[in-house]
């Protein structure tokens, strides 16, 4: 059957207000990298304050308390809404889910172009927020109570505006990706091709789904907490406030309602991606497909039932600590069963350590340090001690930059050739992978014995405290920033190798990775409307090595 496609746009149709997925793809993912230089520059600026009190920092001057807070509570902003969210979710699935199930475009293509706008408005408030009158936002990337709520004081509602830009900008991302999320769950439900069986479906299609209905179940409670965070700023109501009546406490539950499920939203696409490149360059079937699938649903519903662990020491019910140490305890299970099965798969198999691959190993074995780690958090007797220590800033950090800059960079090296249409230098991405590694362990590792030594997050200078100041201690933070700047450094390898390869790399094959996935029987890179014909699909996703073939791989499209 062949298909017919509408009259190719001009270029601002093509390439700035595109209703193709392929496009609205790469302005999430270019975007989200364009704020990742952002968010690591204001890195850069506190970790120097930490590891160098009161000197001079190269690059900005001097920093001052009232900036420190707000470059923390905007680089963890940054960094988890305006990075994480938009290449993980947005990009990666608006790029992928069309062309792996087999049809030419989302559900609602212009729904689709509008969903990026409206997050490219948020950027645009976000970052706007730097200059308004009076500060930008500096109540914490989690925005608590009182911290957040200026309006306590009676102050106009023109004060403080750097606050209320910043809710804006929240709300305006959550609504770009429900629309979004409307997409990819109706184009995965009702748009895939001939024989695309549910359990057909690459097992990245599935975490995607898995990832956006616990986006839209748990975002609810923390949009109605905004809006009351931002009537208690502006309208003095008193949400929060217990002079008022209100209670700080309830801003905390309902942000981790959301914040919890929020971490398994950005981990089920960066898994996926990880599945995806492990089976290819293994050469053999995933192991443990529908382990891997009923894990993910069992993680994506225990995800509800874990937030409170992050107010062990806010004065939760002892009953309810056990309660909620057990449940996160019990959501480590699935995880492990994914991490087990994707080492599984690597056993006795023909791997091929590409640039892809590295990233994807070195975010299993980075991860695995945060998911070890988070279950001693997960403790509400060691978490009373922990709490608000850097011990868990490096939990944080080895959770999320394995996920979203290894699981993120290995998917962007992985399908380049497929988008783009030419190869990366596997030299370049080798030594980016080696000085990534390097130097992240190198920045975090040092975090955990300094908090375990008491030196707690949110203080702009040490120096008042003697204990923290030991020369080992200062040593340690000196190391992490050194490590820091190496890490960022190491990143513009990753946009050279892009940029030269964009302009004047190989010119990719169709398939050079000889993977099985519909995306992959199509032209580099795909053409407007993706297939013409539409395919047919035969097989599941990881038919690689089949006895009596004489490829080691066999495409789902093959008859």
């Amino acid at each position: 059957m062949s298909t017919h496609h509408a009259a190719k746009p001009g270029f601002l149709g093509r390439y700035v207000f595109s209703t193709d997925h392929k496009v609205i793809g790469l302005q999430y993912l270019i975007t989200g990298v364009l704020m990742a230089f952002i968010g690591g520059y204001l890195a850069y600026v506190f970790r120097m304050q930490l590891a160098f009190p009161g000197n001079s920092i190269p690059g900005f001057g001097e920093l001052v308390p009232q900036q420190y807070n707000t470059f923390v509570t905007m680089h963890g902003t940054i960094m988890i809404f305006w990075v994480a969210m938009p290449v993980l979710l947005a990009g990666f699935g608006n790029l992928l889910i069309p062309l792996m199930v087999g049809t030419e475009d989302m559900a609602f293509p212009t729904l689709n172009m509008l969903s990026y706008w409206v997050f490219f408005l948020s950027t645009v408030v976000l970052l706007g927020s730097f200059f308004v009158p009076g500060s930008a936002f500096a109540g914490g990337w989690t925005a608590y109570p009182p911290l957040s709520a200026d309006g306590y004081v009676g102050t106009p509602f023109w004060d403080g505006l750097g606050g209320h830009l910043w809710i804006l900008a929240v709300a305006l991302e959550f609504v770009a990706f429900l629309m979004g999320g409307i997409n990819f769950l109706v184009t995965t439900i009702n748009m895939r091709a001939p024989g695309m069986k549910w359990r057909r479906m690459p097992i990245i299609l599935w975490m995607l789904v898995i990832a956006v209905l616990t986006f839209v179940f748990a975002v609810g409670p923390l949009i109605a907490g905004a809006v009351m965070l931002l009537l208690d700023r502006t309208l003095h109501t008193g949400f929060y406030n217990p002079a008022a009546g209100g209670d700080p406490i309830l801003f905390q539950h309902l942000f981790w309602f959301f914040g919890h499920p929020e971490v398994y939203v950005l981990l089920l696409p960066s898994l996926g991606i990880i599945c995806e490149i492990i089976s290819v360059f293994s050469r053999k079937p995933l192991f443990g497909y529908r382990a891997i699938l009923y894990s993910t649903i069992v993680a994506g519903v225990l995800s509800f039932v874990v937030w409170a662990h992050h107010q062990f020491i806010a004065g939760i019910d002892p009953r309810m600590s056990s309660f909620f140490s057990i449940t996160t305890i019990m959501i480590s299970i699935p995880f492990a069963i994914v991490i087990f099965a994707c080492i599984a798969t690597l056993w006795r198999g023909s791997i091929r350590l590409t640039t892809p691959m590295l990233f994807a190993l070195g975010a299993i074995a980075e991860f695995l340090i945060g998911g070890v780690t988070g279950i001693y958090l997960g403790s509400s007797a060691l978490d009373i001690y922990a709490h608000d220590t850097y011990f868990v800033v490096a939990h944080f950090h080895y959770t999320l930059i394995p996920v979203v800059f290894f699981g993120g960079l290995a998917g962007i090296y992985f399908w380049f050739p497929k988008f783009v249409g030419r190869t990366t230098n596997e030299l370049l991405g080798k030594v980016h992978f080696w000085l990534t590694t390097i130097s992240f362990n190198c920045a975090f590792l040092p975090l955990f014995i300094l908090g375990i030594a008491g030196q707690h997050r949110r203080v702009f200078d040490y120096s008042a405290f003697p204990s923290l100041m030991a020369g080992e201690l200062t040593m340690l933070r000196q190391i992490a920033t050194y490590a820091v700047i190496v890490m960022l450094a190491a990143q513009i390898l990753f946009v050279v190798n892009v940029v030269i390869s964009f302009l004047r790399g190989p010119k990719a094959e169709n398939n050079p990775w000889q993977a099985n996935t519909l995306e992959w029987s199509v032209a580099s890179p795909p053409p407007h409307g993706n297939f013409d014909p539409y395919p047919a699909v035969y097989r599941g996703a990881y038919e690689y090595s089949a006895p009596g073939r004489s490829e080691d791989w066999w495409p789902q499209d093959a008859p």
